[in-house]
C-alpha cells in the first residue's frame, strides 16, 4: 500500500500574510482619507507655512558723467549694518537683539527719539504692570490698537525721562529694527561707522540673528551744486518710495524703503538707473525660522548715463551769468530792485544736445547765511516770459509761409494808431523797411503789418481793425513749428509751455507778432533759434546722449547699452530760400553796415561769425500795497537774446532771458551774457584742439593706450 501524501501549509500562510497586508493598506488608505477630509485644511496650512518666500536686495544706482567722461553723480561707498528679520519676529525679540547690538555699535539718539518711543520701551520692559493699569471695563468695546494706546497713555513722562544715554541708544536701535519688513534687508546704520565698529559687529554675527555687515552707498556730486537742479534728487531710505505711488512701485518689484528718483534725470531715467535687484529665496519652517536661502537672481547695479552737458563750459556759463546779474543790480540798485533772474541755454543746433543750461537768482532780501546769488537753473525749463523781438524771425517766416509778404515787400515804419488803442510803434521811426532791414533794425511796424495782412485787414489810421477769426490760430500753428508754445520734448519729467492766450483781440495779435503777448521758456527759445540755424529741422533737445552697462570698479564706463541719435520732431513748412533769408537777417543783426544791427556793438569784433536776434518786451512789476490788490509799482523790461555761431556752419546755439530789468536802467545784460558765453565756448574749443581733445576724454585715453 502506497505512502499517504503530506498536505502543504504554504498557501494557507500566504493567505494570512496577504490578509495582513490588505488590512495594513486599508488602514493607510483610511488614515489618508481622514487626513484629507478631516484635517486637510490644517495640513495644507502647515505646508504653506514652509513654502519658499522670495525677497529682493537693492543694488547701487547708476552714475552720471558729462560728455567728456567727467563724473557728475557717483556712489560713495559706505560701511553698512543691516537687519533682515524673519517672519513673525516679536517686539521683545527685537528689543533683546537691540540690547546685544548696543554693546558693539554706537547709535545716534539725539533728535531721534520721541516720547512715544520711550513709552513703548517702558511697556516692553514692564508689560505686566502696564497692562494692569487698564481695567476690563475701560477696554470694553475697544480694539487691540485702541487698548494699546490707552496703555501707553497710562505711562507718565516722569517714568521715562530718567533713561540714561545707554538705554536711549538701545531704544534708538530698536526703533530702527522696527522699520524692517520680514525677510527684506533694512539698513540700520550706514553713516559714521568706524572700521573698529564694523569689524566688532562682524565678529559677533553669530549671536545677532538677522544682523549683517555689508556695503551701502550715498550719492556724491563732484561738481557740487553745478547742474544739480537737472540731475535731480532721490528719496532717502527713511522716505522710501513716494506714498502716492506706492502701488505702482510695488508692482515693479520695489520695496517700501527703496530709494527712487523724484525729480530731474534721477526720475526721468529711473528705469535704467535703478539696476536689477538681487533676488533671494528663503525657506522657512512652520515656526517661521529660516532653514535655507539661495540666490535665484544675481543683482546688477544701475546703468550709467553719459550726459550731453559740458561741465567745464557749464561752470563758466554759471559764473558769467552770476557775475553779470550781480553787476546789473549793483550798477542800478534802485531801477533793478526787481531784477532777480538771468537764464541761459546753450546747445548743438545740429543734434539737439544741450551743452550748458544755467539759471541764477539774485537774493535781494538775504537771510543769514544765504548766498547773494543762488543756482536756480530749473527756470530754463519751468519759467516762461514774454521774449520780445527775438521771435521776429518766426513772424517773418510766417508771413512768407502765409503768402502775405515777399522778399520785395516794403513797409514804411511809422507809429500806427488803431481806434480805441494807444499808438503802436518801433523804438524809433525807421522809415522804409523790408524783411531784411526789419530784422536788422527790429521794426515792430513791419511785424504789425504781417499780422494785419494775415487777418485780411486793411490799415487806416485811427480806424478799427477787424481781423479774421482764424488769424491767431494760424499764427500759433506757424510758431509751433519752431517749438514756440509747445513742449520741446526735452528728456525731463516736466516742462512748461508758457502762456498762449485764448482768442485775443486785434491789439493782442499785433503784440503777439513782436513777442509781447505769449510767453516762452528759454528752452523753447533755444529750440526756435536752433531750428532756424540748422535750416528748418526742429530737433528734440537732449540731456542724455548714451546709456552704458555698469562696469567694474575702476574700469570707467562699460559697453554702450543705448545711444540716442538726433530726433527730428518736425520740419518747417517754409522754403529753404525763405529760411536762408531769415538767417541772413539774423546775421545782419550781429553785423551789418550803417545803420548797424541791434547787437552790432557787442559782436562787431568777434571772429566766430555769430548771428541771432535781440528782444525787449515791455513788462511791469505788480506788488500788493498795504495788503490790498496788486498794484503796478514800476515799468520793467524782459531783455532777451538768441543766436548761433558760426553763421555758415552752426555748432552752438544759445538763448538768454533776463526778466524784469528796470526800464531806463541802461542795462545791456542780455548782450553781455550772450557775448561772454560764446567767447567761453570758442576759447574752450581752441584750448581742447591744442590739447588733442576731440570728442571726449575717454576716446583720447583709449588712443593713448
Amino acid at each position: 500500500m502506497g505512502k499517504k501524501k503530506k498536505k502543504s501549509h504554504v498557501p494557507f500562510r500566504l493567505n494570512i500574510i496577504f490578509f495582513v497586508v490588505f488590512l495594513l493598506f486599508a488602514a493607510l488608505i483610511l488614515q489618508l482619507g481622514v487626513v484629507q477630509i478631516l484635517t486637510g485644511e490644517a495640513a495644507q496650512e502647515k505646508v504653506n507655512r514652509t513654502e519658499n518666500t522670495t525677497t529682493t536686495i537693492p543694488v547701487p544706482r547708476g552714475e552720471m558723467y558729462d560728455r567728456f567722461g567727467r563724473p557728475i553723480v557717483v556712489n560713495e561707498p559706505l560701511y553698512s549694518i543691516t537687519y533682515t528679520p524673519p517672519k513673525g519676529v516679536q517686539p521683545k525679540d527685537k528689543l533683546k537683539l537691540a540690547k546685544k547690538l548696543a554693546k558693539y555699535m554706537d547709535m545716534e539718539f539725539e533728535d531721534v527719539l520721541t516720547t512715544r518711543d520711550l513709552k513703548e520701551y517702558f511697556f516692553l520692559e514692564n508689560e505686566e504692570e502696564v497692562r494692569k493699569r487698564i481695567t476690563k471695563e475701560e477696554a470694553t468695546g475697544l480694539d487691540n490698537g485702541e487698548v494699546y494706546q490707552l496703555q501707553l497713555d497710562s505711562i507718565k513722562e516722569e517714568e521715562v525721562n530718567s533713561y540714561d544715554d545707554q538705554t536711549k541708544e538701545v531704544i534708538a536701535i530698536k526703533k530702527e529694527l522696527d522699520k524692517a519688513y520680514a525677510l527684506a534687508p533694512h539698513v540700520i546704520k550706514n553713516e559714521n561707522i568706524s572700521k573698529k565698529e564694523y569689524s566688532t559687529v562682524a565678529e559677533h554675527l553669530s549671536e545677532l540673528p538677522g544682523i549683517n555687515v555689508t556695503s551701502d552707498w550715498e550719492r556724491e556730486y563732484p561738481f557740487g551744486n553745478t547742474f544739480k537742479n537737472y540731475v535731480g534728487d532721490i528719496t532717502s531710505r527713511e522716505q522710501g518710495v513716494p506714498r502716492e505711488r506706492l502701488e505702482y512701485y510695488m508692482s515693479l518689484d520695489y520695496s517700501r524703503n527703496d530709494r527712487v528718483g523724484v525729480s530731474g534725470l534721477e526720475q526721468q531715467y529711473e528705469e535704467v538707473l535703478r539696476g536689477v535687484k538681487e533676488k533671494v529665496q528663503y525657506t522657512t519652517d512652520s515656526s517661521n525660522n529660516i532653514v535655507d536661502s539661495k540666490v535665484v537672481r544675481q543683482g546688477s547695479r544701475g546703468k550709467d548715463l553719459v550726459l550731453t552737458i559740458d561741465m567745464e563750459l557749464q561752470r563758466k556759463v554759471d559764473q558769467i551769468v552770476k557775475e553779470e546779474l550781480i553787476s546789473a543790480v549793483q550798477q542800478a540798485p534802485y531801477e533793478n530792485r526787481f531784477l532777480e533772474n538771468a537764464i541761459v541755454v546753450m546747445s548743438d543746433p545740429m543734434t539737439g544736445e544741450i551743452l550748458a543750461i544755467s539759471g541764477q537768482h539774485y537774493n535781494h532780501d538775504r537771510e543769514d547765511g544765504e548766498e547773494l546769488v543762488s543756482n536756480w537753473s530749473h527756470m530754463a525749463v519751468y519759467n516762461a516770459y514774454a521774449p520780445g523781438s527775438t521771435v521776429k524771425g518766426a513772424t517773418v517766416l510766417t508771413g512768407f509761409n502765409e503768402g502775405v509778404i515777399s522778399p520785395s515787400t516794403t513797409v514804411y515804419d511809422r507809429p500806427l494808431k488803431i481806434k480805441g488803442t494807444d499808438e503802436k510803434s518801433s523804438y524809433s521811426t525807421l522809415g522804409p523797411v523790408n524783411y531784411l532791414s526789419a530784422l536788422k533794425e527790429s521794426s515792430n511796424v513791419y511785424m504789425f503789418f504781417v499780422a494785419i495782412w494775415m487777418g485780411g485787414a486793411h490799415y487806416e489810421r485811427n480806424a478799427p481793425l477787424d481781423l479774421q477769426d482764424d488769424t491767431f490760430k494760424r499764427f500759433l500753428y506757424n510758431f509751433q513749428q519752431f517749438g514756440l508754445g509747445v513742449e520741446t520734448g526735452i528728456d525731463l519729467p516736466f516742462e512748461a509751455t508758457g502762456f498762449k492766450g485764448d482768442n485775443p483781440g486785434p491789439g493782442n495779435i499785433l503784440d503777439f507778432a513782436i513777442g509781447q503777448y505769449s510767453t516762452y521758456t528759454a528752452m523753447q527759445l533755444n529750440q526756435y533759434v536752433s531750428t532756424i540755424a540748422n535750416g528748418g529741422k526742429r530737433l528734440k533737445p537732449r540731456l542724455v546722449s548714451e546709456i552704458h552697462n555698469p562696469s567694474r570698479v575702476g574700469e570707467g564706463l562699460g559697453e554702450i547699452y543705448k545711444e540716442y541719435d538726433p530726433k527730428v520732431l518736425n520740419t518747417l513748412e517754409m522754403s529753404d530760400e525763405n529760411i536762408e533769408r531769415v538767417q541772413r537777417g539774423f546775421r545782419e543783426v550781429f553785423t551789418g553796415g550803417y545803420p548797424h544791427g541791434t547787437a552790432y556793438s557787442h559782436f562787431k569784433n568777434v571772429d566766430y561769425k555769430a548771428a541771432g536776434k535781440s528782444g525787449t518786451a515791455e513788462t511791469a512789476k505788480y506788488i500788493p500795497i498795504n495788503g490790498g490788490e496788486d498794484t503796478k509799482v514800476v515799468n520793467t523790461e524782459n531783455l532777451a537774446l538768441v543766436g548761433y555761431a558760426p553763421y555758415n556752419d552752426p555748432e552752438v546755439a544759445f538763448s538768454v532771458m533776463v526778466p524784469y530789468v528796470g526800464k531806463g536802467a541802461n542795462t545791456p545784460i542780455n548782450y553781455e551774457i550772450g557775448r561772454k558765453i560764446l567767447d567761453a565756448y570758442f576759447e574752450l574749443k581752441e584750448t581742447r584742439a591744442e590739447e588733442g581733445i576731440d570728442k571726449n576724454l575717454l576716446s583720447k585715453e583709449e588712443d593713448e593706450e
